[in-house]
C-alpha cells in the first residue's frame, strides 16, 4: 500500500470532516434481518447461500438483493466461549443461513455496505463479541446488534477506504493463489515419494502400525473451559502447518483438567495428532515432540500411538496427507455442519510402509518441501505474513474515527 494513498485519504478526512464524524446505531441507518434458510435443509440452486464459513453453498431461492454484511449469530468456538472468526460480505441475490443476520444500509449514498463490512469485521471483538450471551450455546440477538454504533464519514471517504482495502485484499489473494499452486506441486511430489515403487505387500492399514488410538475429552459435564486455568486445550483449530499453534483464541484449562484428560488420552512423545472434525477438510495433524503434561486435547482429536519399530511418526503423518490416503478416508467424512471422521474409517486406511531407513529418507525430503510452503520466515509465506501485519496496521489507522462531540 503506497504512502501517497494514505496521505490522500488523510487530506480528504481533514477537508471533509476535520472535527470528527457522526456515529449512528445500526438500527438508524440499516435494515437488520435474520437469515431464513435452514443450512442443512437448503435445496441447492443458482443463488449463493452464505453460511458461517468463507465457503459459499447454494440455494434455489434468495432472500437478499443488495450489498449486505452477514454477521454470525452463534459463537465460532462453542463450549461457553464468545467468539467470532469473521463477518462476511455478499452482493447480488443470495440466501442467508438462519444462524446469521444480514445488515443492509438503508441509503447506499450515505453508508457503503463494503465500508461497513470492513469496519465491523475489524472491530468485531470489541463491538460485537461482548454482546454474546449464553452458557453452553453462546449467541447474539438481532436486537443487540441494532444498538451497535458505527462511524458514518462522508461517502467519498468511505469509498476511498474501500478502494485501499480492496487493493490490499487483491494483493494478498494473488500471493495466496501462488502459494496454493506451490502447495499443489508439493503434494504431487509427496505423493510420488510415497507410492512410487512400493510393492503391494508393503502396504499396511493404520490399525496395524499403531499400538492404539485414543482421544481427549470434551467439556460437557467433565470440566469448564477458560475458568482460572492457564494450560492450552488443543482442538483442530489450533493445528495448522503441521504444528500446534497456541494463540489468544486457544481455550484454557486447569492443571487438574490436564491430568483428567490425560488419564484417557495418555498423550506421549511421538503421538500423531489427527483432528477428526473441522469446518474445512479434516486433515490437520502434528507429531508430539517431548510431551511435558502442560496441555491436553479435545475428544475430537485422535491420538495415534505408532509402533516406532515399524513406522516413523513423521512418516505416518505425511503419508496420511497424501492423495492416496485421502481418497480412502475423505469420502467417509460425515457431511453435517461440522465434518467428522469415525475412528474405524481412519484405522482402515492403507499406506505404504517401507523399511525405517527409507521412511527417514522420505521424511527428510518432504520436510524440505513442507518448509518451502509453510515456513513463515522465508519466501512466499514470509511475504504473506508481512502483508498481513501491514494490513492490520493500516486497518487500525484508517478505521479509527474521532466522534463529533
Amino acid at each position: 500500500m503506497g504512502v501517497s494513498k494514505v496521505n490522500k485519504l488523510k487530506d480528504l478526512i481533514h477537508e471533509l470532516c476535520p472535527n470528527g464524524v457522526e456515529y449512528k446505531k445500526l438500527a438508524d441507518c440499516c435494515v437488520l434481518e435474520k437469515g431464513n434458510t435452514p443450512i442443512q435443509k437448503a435445496i441447492p440452486g443458482e443463488f449463493p447461500l452464505v453460511v458461517t464459513t468463507e465457503e459459499r453453498k447454494s440455494c434455489n431461492t434468495y432472500q437478499f438483493d443488495k450489498p449486505t454484511v452477514c454477521i454470525p449469530l452463534v459463537s465460532s468456538r462453542g463450549h461457553g466461549v464468545a467468539s467470532l472468526n469473521s463477518l462476511y460480505y455478499q452482493e447480488g441475490k443470495f440466501a442467508l443461513g438462519n444462524i446469521l443476520c444480514g445488515v443492509t444500509p438503508v441509503n447506499s449514498d450515505e453508508l457503503s455496505a463494503k465500508f461497513l463490512f470492513y469496519y465491523l469485521n475489524h472491530k468485531k471483538d470489541t463491538l460485537i463479541v461482548p454482546l454474546m450471551r449464553g452458557g453452553a450455546n453462546v449467541s447474539l440477538t438481532v436486537d443487540s446488534l441494532k444498538r451497535v454504533k458505527v462511524p458514518v464519514p462522508p461517502i467519498s471517504v468511505q469509498r476511498e477506504i474501500v478502494r485501499i482495502f480492496d487493493k490490499f485484499e487483491s494483493l494478498g489473494n494473488n500471493l495466496g493463489l501462488e502459494l496454493i499452486a506451490r502447495k499443489k506441486q508439493y503434494e504431487h511430489y509427496a505423493d510420488y515419494l510415497f507410492v512410487s515403487d512400493i510393492p503391494p505387500n508393503e502396504w499396511m492399514a493404520v490399525g496395524e502400525i499403531i499400538i492404539s488410538l485414543k482421544t481427549g475429552l470434551n467439556p460437557r459435564q467433565n470440566f469448564k473451559l477458560n475458568v482460572g486455568g492457564d494450560k492450552p486445550y488443543i482442538t483442530g483449530k489450533d493445528i495448522y502447518n503441521n504444528s500446534i499453534n497456541v494463540s489468544d483464541k486457544t481455550d484454557l484449562i486447569t492443571d487438574d483438567v490436564v491430568l483428567l484428560i490425560n488419564r484417557r488420552a495418555c498423550l506421549a512423545t511421538n503421538d500423531v495428532l489427527f483432528a477428526s472434525t473441522g469446518t474445512g477438510p479434516v486433515v490437520r495433524m502434528d507429531v508430539v515432540d517431548n510431551y511435558d503434561n502442560t496441555w491436553a486435547v479435545s475428544e475430537t482429536m485422535f491420538c495415534l500411538k505408532p509402533k516406532v519399530d515399524v513406522i516413523n511418526p513423521y512418516y505416518l503423518m505425511y503419508a496420511l496427507y497424501t492423495q492416496s490416503a485421502k481418497r480412502q478416508f475423505e469420502p467417509k467424512i460425515s457431511k453435517g455442519s461440522v465434518p467428522h471422521l469415525k475412528v474405524k474409517d481412519l484405522l482402515d486406511v492403507k499406506i505404504p510402509v517401507p523399511n525405517l531407513t527409507e521412511q527417514e529418507r522420505v521424511v527428510d525430503l518432504v520436510r524440505k518441501f513442507d518448509a518451502l510452503c509453510n515456513n513463515v520466515s522465508t519466501g512466499l509465506p514470509a511475504e504473506i505474513e508481512m502483508r498481513q501485519k501491514q494490513y492490520a496496521y493500516y486497518r487500525d489507522k484508517l478505521l479509527t474515527f474521532k466522534q463529533i462531540p
